[in-house]
């Protein structure tokens, strides 16, 4: 069964950190790029970060650049957001999402998502 596990979410407080993990299971992760998505409460699903199969491109959106960091390890299957320096406006659902090779920025063509983890950054 393919399937696509996120974890690490929480409440945090602003500028702290969060490492959310994205753990595959019935394919690997080695041959697709990997998506990190978020979603607030009225707001459009937006991209946050996505690294390709061959780790040959990394792409952040530029509200998170500096602040968060895509990672990879095919040993665990596994995609890694450390998300640094948290501000409020990052508080969102956040989603990984799997499609062949290359990154995309339409949400649309990513064919496995997880169930996603709520990141809430508050005082």
């Amino acid at each position: 069964q393919v399937q696509l596990v996120e974890s690490g979410g929480g409440l945090v407080q602003p500028g702290g950190s969060l490492r959310l993990s994205c753990a595959a299971s019935g394919f690997s992760l080695e041959y697709y790029a990997i998506g990190w998505f978020r979603q607030a409460p009225g707001k459009e699903r937006e991209g946050v970060s996505c690294v390709s199969s061959a780790h040959t491109s990394i792409d952040y959106a530029d509200s998170v650049k500096g602040r968060f960091t895509i990672s990879r390890d095919t040993a665990k299957n596994t995609v890694y957001l450390q998300m640094n320096s948290l501000k409020p406006e990052d508080t969102a659902v956040y989603y990984c999402a799997a499609r062949p090779k290359f990154c995309d920025s339409d949400y649309g063509t990513y064919d496995y998502w997880g169930q996603g983890t709520q990141v809430t950054v508050s005082s």
